[in-house]
Order: C-alpha cells, then structure tokens, then sequence
C-alpha cells in the first residue's frame, strides 16, 4: 500500500473525484525515481526482521525504520544521504536486490489494492512507464554486474513501454569505479539488456565532476540517454562553474536544476527570459551554443521542499520553467522518505493555492505528455 503525507496529501485531499479520475487517466512518465529511496516501507521491515543481526547496522536499521514510519523531517537535504546506510544494509544480497526492485516496479506500475489511508479513490497504476535509476553497488555477495543484471531480470518482466534501467554514477565514486559502471551499462546495453541511460547523482558537496565527463561522453557515443542531478543546492561555492561544466556536457534531461542561474539559463537554454531577469536584456539565449537546446527538467516537488531547497510552490523554481514553457517531467524522486506518490505529486500542479499551482487541466496535461516525449526508451 502506498504510502502519502504532507504536502502531496493535502494537495490530493483537495481535489475533486472528477480531479483525480482526470490525473489518474493521463499516461504519465517517471523519469526520476531512484530505486532504494522508493522501497516500499512494508518491504524494508519484512527485510529488516530477517537481518542476520550485525553490531554496526542492527540499531542503525531499527532507528532508520522508526524515523520512516513517524514521517520523515529534514532540516536540509544533508540529513538525507546518511538514511541510505541502512537501506543498503538491508539490500545487500541478490534475493532482497531482487525483492526490492520488484515491489517498486508493483508500486509505479500495477494499481494497489487499496488507496492510501486516508483516501477513498479507486486506486490505479501511478504511471504509464518509469525509467528505475540505481547505482550499482559491490557488496560481500554481488559484484557490481550482479547487481545490474538483478535489477533488469525485475525490470525486464514488464514491456519495453514499461520500464527501463538508468545507471547512476555516485559523486563520490573513484574514476575507475565510474569507469566500471560506464562500461557494464555500454556492454548490458550492446548485449540487448534494457539499459537506456545514465545518471549523475549522490551528495552535491562531495566529488569533481570532471572526473567523470569522459566516461558519460563514451555512454552518450554509445546510445545511452545523460541525465545530470545538476544545481541541487545553492551554498556550495563550486555550483556557478560545476553547472558550466556540467551543462557543457550537452545533457539530454536535469534532476531538478534548482540553482540554475539566469546567466545559465540564457547561455545554454532557448528560453526567451521573462522581463525580470538581470539578463534578459545583455545575453542572446542560447548565445553560446547557436543551436536550439531545451533539456527536459526533471521537477520534484516534495523532494524540493522537505529537504528545504526550496521554500513554498510559490518560490518553485517550476515557475521559470513553465513561464518559458521549458520542458518538464513530474517525478517522485524518492517515495519513501518524502511519503509521496506521482498522482500526489500531479496533485500538487492541479490544486488551488497555496496547497498547489492552480494549473488548468489542459496545462496539467500537458506537462504530462512531455514527460513521455522525454523518455530515453
């Protein structure tokens, strides 16, 4: 059973039947979901019970359950990465990969058997197809191999119009780690596995990203589609010249481009900068590529405002995008620790303020449609 709280809930409570039968019948796309952050809460407790105990993980996982069953707070998204030791103490072996995988793809694909508490409406499919992102890790019993080929043997009981894998490449990895992810993604995929894409993720304040570049251009020249958390957090000192970079790369989609600059924006983008940008009236868009670039912008709207990037929808720098009528894709991120759904997330554009943007059925739409536009399968 899904579970949905806060701000996506109360949006959703707010909607009519007539509302919500609308969203639930749009084909929609998630592009931005990452596996062991949209486990079920039921499965991680029915793993955690058969936790062969340890002396460093035991409490840590019993803590880390009891603070995802209470409702998650966060006082900035610094206090989210540390949750994830105790997921991977639970996910570490085939069977639980394999577990896990499964009962996500059920979650995003196949309707519930009841609505979340709370609710009353006939549950049905969160979405139409979802491309999983995980990366993979080596434990005492997989290699990084292992894992991937665990997850596609789940992923890959659904269509090709279902479901697909990313790889994500952690910021923190060593080149030759990345190297070896890379290379498994480019020789799954060459090997007829649905691998259709690669991701740039983990903690903004650790790693170079140079040090990865030459490794996403080789998946890139192989066929693979480049998705890039870029601008996450706004204190690091790096992020102005780190988004330069990054955008340089030419990515195909960004994971929530929150701290973009206008300058970025009017560099690379072929938006026509509303009146109020300090650049709107000094730089030629997209001056410094000439060629028309619009990178589908994966939008999180809970995961922005619990882990405290962003401060109200009002504030969202969604605002930009639909201004510009920028491509968007409405995404999760993570379920189980911001407790929400995509429909909840869908909520949230369609409800009045503040419980959301106020945005019209056709708008809603929409953005739907462009989500499935920017799919990498």
């Amino acid at each position: 059973m899904a579970t949905i709280s806060g701000l996506s809930a109360a949006a959703l409570h707010s909607l009519s039947p007539s509302d919500i039968d609308f969203l639930q019948s749009l084909p929609k796309a998630e592009l931005h979901a990452h596996l062991n952050g949209s486990i079920p809460l039921q499965t991680l407790v029915d793993l955690a019970e058969h936790l062969t105990p340890s002396v460093d993980t035991t409490g840590e996982v019993a803590e880390t359950i009891t603070r995802l069953r209470s409702g998650l707070t966060l006082n900035g998204i610094s206090e989210f990465f540390p949750l994830f030791r105790a997921i991977y103490a639970l996910t570490s072996t085939p069977s639980a990969l394999g577990r896990i995988t499964r009962d996500v793809l059920h979650s995003f694909l196949k309707a519930q058997s009841v609505p979340p508490v709370g609710f009353t409406y006939t549950p049905a499919p969160e979405c139409t197809y979802i491309e999983l992102r995980t990366t993979p890790r080596a434990t005492a019993h997989m290699s990084r191999y292992t894992y991937l080929t665990t997850v596609l043997d789940e992923v890959e009981k659904f269509s090709a119009d279902q479901a697909a894998l990313i790889v994500s490449i952690d910021r923190r990895m060593s080149e030759a780690d990345a190297k070896e992810c890379v290379d498994l993604a480019i020789a799954l995929r060459t090997a007829g596995r649905r691998v259709v894409g690669l991701d740039l993720c983990g903690d903004p304040a650790k790693g170079d990203v140079a040090t990865f570049e030459k490794h996403f251009k080789r998946g890139k020249d192989a066929g693979l589609g480049v998705t890039l958390h870029i601008a996450e957090v706004g204190a690091k000192t790096s992020t102005t010249a780190e988004s330069l970079a990054l955008l340089d790369w030419r990515p195909d989609r960004l994971g929530h481009a929150t701290f973009l600059s206008d300058k970025h924006k009017a560099l690379f983008f072929a938006d026509v900068l509303q009146p109020d940008s300090s650049f709107s009236s000094t730089i030629k868009p997209n001056s410094r590529n000439g060629a028309v670039y619009k990178p589908c912008i994966e939008i999180c709207l809970s995961s922005n405002l619990l882990s405290k990037t962003v401060q109200s929808l009002e504030s969202h720098h969604i605002q930009y995008y639909l201004a510009n009528d920028h491509p968007i894709a409405i995404c999760t991120d993570d379920t189980l620790p911001f407790r929400t759904t995509l429909l909840g997330e869908y909520a949230q554009l369609l409800a009045k303020p503040p419980l959301g943007l106020g945005l019209g059925p056709e708008q809603v739409k929409k953005i739907a449609a462009t989500g499935m536009k920017a799919r990498f399968n």
